[in-house]
């Protein structure tokens, strides 16, 4: 795996695919032009197609065909490929020492070189299209895969829901009506479980209920911790009316107090915030931490991990996450684009 990673990260399949190329052309043809023009014949006409190749599948396919613009896809196509192979042969007759008029033997030229340029770049095209599809149905596998563990554990966990909100409802009432603190915990709490068992089935949610529950489990948090700790949670004014995946912030605020500090000589904080700019959804979450670990488990534990794993499948190319693990503080920032 590390090395099919290697080759992907620094394109060296692409690298050698170029070479076998390069150097088969050359084989087959160099003896067609002039002693020691060879090489330099070949390097032009495989630079050349290499550029066709790469402007075709890495910005008109993206930018053009699959965003349903077909018309100006097939226009530009056109023109890039007849461009580079107009190109191409004023730099070979510059190389041959030799004029070069694109209308004399019009035809002959078009037939010798730009229709092979069409077959050759498309042929590279339809490569680029088959991965892509390739790699979509298994990112959709997996996906599939993903959520079905999901429901399973879910399900393997889940308690009546309806026995529960019973039981709460009922400590409610038990609960003296002078004690408004210890009834509001209790809804907030209420409201954390309908959350999860109910609002969550889908596969987004609003941002506004998202936010909710996050700024209940907060307060519930908060009220374990004594005045030594700042827990503190701040959402822009911008965050509204989008759709977002349930339970996707959630993680990255329980890992925060999972290895929150507990010094007992300065403060330990925790400091959320959720901000939307430019269609950018940010959420910062930085906590103060021990010098070494409570317990064995690393910080970022197995929830960041995950929640990474969720990023890949359901924001590809769409997110950024980082993470900085300094001595006394852990900070993370994840910039989903939503828009």
């Amino acid at each position: 795996m590390r090395t099919a990673g290697f080759i992907q990260r620094y394109y060296l399949h692409h690298w050698l695919g170029w070479g076998v190329l390069f150097f088969g052309w050359h084989f087959f043809r160099y003896q067609d032009y002039p002693a020691g023009k060879g090489w330099y014949i070949t390097f032009v006409k495989v630079a050349d197609l290499a550029l066709l190749v790469y402007l075709t599948n890495y910005l008109l396919i993206p930018r053009f065909l699959y965003r349903k613009k077909y018309v100006l896809f097939a226009c530009l196509f056109i023109a890039l490929v007849f461009t580079g192979s107009v190109g191409k042969m004023y730099v070979e007759a510059d190389l041959l020492n030799t004029s070069f008029d694109i209308w004399d033997r019009f035809k002959v030229r078009v037939y010798d070189n730009v229709i092979p340029h069409f077959l050759l770049v498309s042929a590279g095209a339809a490569i680029k299209l088959l991965a892509d599809h390739a790699r979509a149905q298994r990112r959709l596998g997996e996906m599939a895969k993903e959520k079905a563990e999901t429901e399973l554990s879910f399900l393997k966990s889940q308690i009546n829901p309806h026995f529960l909100f019973n039981s709460l409802n009922t400590i409610y009432f038990l609960i003296d009506k002078q004690n408004t603190e210890a009834r509001t915990t209790l809804l907030q709490m209420s409201d954390l479980l309908r959350y999860q068992l109910y609002d969550c089935n889908n596969p987004t949610i609003e941002i506004e209920k998202e936010v909710h529950y996050l700024q209940d489990y907060v307060r519930l948090q908060e009220l374990r911790k004594d005045k030594q700790y700042e827990v503190g949670i701040e959402v822009g004014d911008q965050v509204k009316g989008f759709l977002i995946t349930p339970l996707l912030l959630i993680p990255f605020v329980e890992n925060a107090f999972k290895h929150l500090s507990h010094y007992s000589h300065e403060k330990n904080f925790i400091r959320v915030n959720l901000q939307r700019q430019n269609g950018t959804l940010t959420l910062t979450v930085e906590n103060s931490k021990d010098d070494q670990p409570r317990n064995t488990e690393p910080t970022g534990g197995i929830g960041l991990s995950n929640v990474r794993r969720r990023l890949e499948l359901l924001y590809p190319g769409r997110h950024t996450l980082q993470i900085k693990n300094e001595v006394h503080t852990f900070k993370i920032e994840l910039n989903l684009q939503i828009s």
